[in-house]
């Protein structure tokens, strides 16, 4: 037998790879991800929530931008390396602003986000942390009765509110304070995730709301029915707020891509500075606890050390 009658053929999988590692691939691949980018907006919700998802992990789209640096380096195809450019215009247009340097300038707030877990076994470990911020206002959600006693005593701020498991510790004054309905349809009404203060800041009154929006669930798609309905219930107590100063604070179960809130943010502006991804905490994919604002302008955002919580906290320099 021949030494070329020996050489085994590429296998059809290892063919189609080859193919895909081609410039013509490359670039395939490129325009695919620059519109999964751009036009995202238009990926359809109806079929397991798909635009959704896509959304809630969108910044995560910008790893194709190495990928095909590399494979078009591997190859050394200087055609294949220019894919690289309508993805990373994408991307930087979309995310490069957030990664901007970050200066706290002038502002006059500074407020802290957490979802502190129900069965958080160290809410004053979970509290020292939190309080390196220096903060203003502390939102916390899934505060239990027996955590909102701990928490009160180990932030040790002079004003502070509780409803049902969410809570807002102040430095200055809370006055008319409520539960905001938030609750979806055909959940039990000791579901209580909605509160609304005004807080007498130096700089003026400020409306300030802590919301917990519902979980949504990966399984056959992406379910994200209850926190929808719960999202559009919260864009209407926003619209009807008379103070133009309004901050919302809260686990939003959502990023700010993702069209499921929307309605919200009709009313309030994200930053424009940082990603600070919060969630889950073992490795932070997304950031679904927010700070936001209206009349106002969140300056900065950023993380705080882990607590023992399946959250990362979230702090904000606030300009009003």
């Amino acid at each position: 037998m021949s030494p070329e009658s020996a050489v085994s053929p590429v296998s059809p999988a290892r063919q189609a790879l080859s193919t895909w590692f081609r410039p013509r691939g490359a670039w395939i691949a490129s325009v695919l991800i620059a519109c999964m980018l751009t036009l995202h907006a238009v990926v359809p919700n109806r079929v397991g929530r798909l635009g959704s998802l896509l959304e809630t992990f969108l910044p995560w789209l910008g790893l194709a931008v190495p990928v095909l640096a590399g494979v078009a380096l591997l190859r050394r195809s200087p055609v294949a390396l220019a894919a690289v450019l309508p993805p990373l215009a994408a991307w930087l247009a979309l995310f490069g602003g957030l990664l901007l340097p970050r200066s706290d300038g002038a502002y006059d707030l500074t407020a802290v986000q957490h979802n502190v877990s129900d069965v958080n076994p160290d809410p004053a470990g979970t509290a020292r942390t939190l309080l390196r911020a220096d903060a203003d206002l502390i939102a916390l959600e899934e505060v239990t009765p027996s955590h909102a006693r701990e928490f009160t005593a180990a932030l040790d701020y002079p004003h502070h509110a509780v409803v049902g498991t969410v809570g807002l510790w102040s430095r200055y004054p809370l006055t008319d304070v409520r539960a905001v309905d938030i609750r979806p349809t055909g959940v039990g009404t000791d579901w209580n995730r909605g509160l609304r203060a005004t807080a007498a800041t130096p700089s003026g009154e400020v409306a300030v709301y802590v919301a917990h929006l519902p979980s949504v669930r990966l399984g056959a798609g992406f379910d994200t029915a209850l926190r929808d309905e719960s999202a559009a219930l919260l864009a209407r107590a926003l619209d009807a707020e008379p103070l133009p100063d309004l901050l919302l604070l809260g686990d939003l179960n959502s990023t700010v891509d993702d069209r499921g809130l929307d309605p919200v943010r009709a009313h309030v502006n994200a930053p424009s500075r940082g990603l600070a991804f919060s969630w889950p905490a073992s490795f932070p994919l997304a950031r679904i606890d927010q700070i936001l604002a209206r009349d106002a302008t969140v300056t900065r955002i950023w993380t705080l050390p882990d607590t023992d919580s399946d959250h990362v906290p979230i702090a904000a320099r606030i300009r009003l």
